[in-house]
């Protein structure tokens, strides 16, 4: 199996926190109002140092195969050249999350003509 060669940076709010992880595949994985993100790439540590926060996050994503963010809770998503390191810092109020508002659409309420 060939695989993915691109990289994706996505950065989400999740209870007071900021998150930036790095994962190769990145979709709406057809459940409504999630983005869908699989194969989180944590650094390999070849140095003596080693990042506290990007630890962290490793022991909470650890056994994940996929996970589902609200996309309310996205900050941005992009697609960049090679992996950073991963980590979770406190938002602060630096990011204001978007209100949840209900999706209308097809069959889901909204204009019943």
């Amino acid at each position: 199996m060939a695989r993915n060669k691109h990289i994706y940076k996505v950065i989400f709010l999740n209870q007071g926190k900021l998150y930036e992880v790095y994962a190769r595949q990145v979709s709406d994985g057809g459940m409504l109002g999630f983005v869908e993100i699989e194969e989180l790439i944590f650094g390999e540590h070849t140095q003596v140092v080693v990042d506290p926060s990007e630890e962290r996050l490793k022991d909470e994503f650890a056994g994940v195969k996929r996970s589902f963010i609200p996309m309310h809770a996205i900050v941005r998503i992009d697609e960049v050249e090679k992996e950073g390191t991963a980590k979770m810092t406190d938002a602060d109020g630096k990011v204001t999350q978007f209100p949840s508002v209900p999706y209308y659409g097809p069959g889901r309420g909204g204009d019943k003509s």
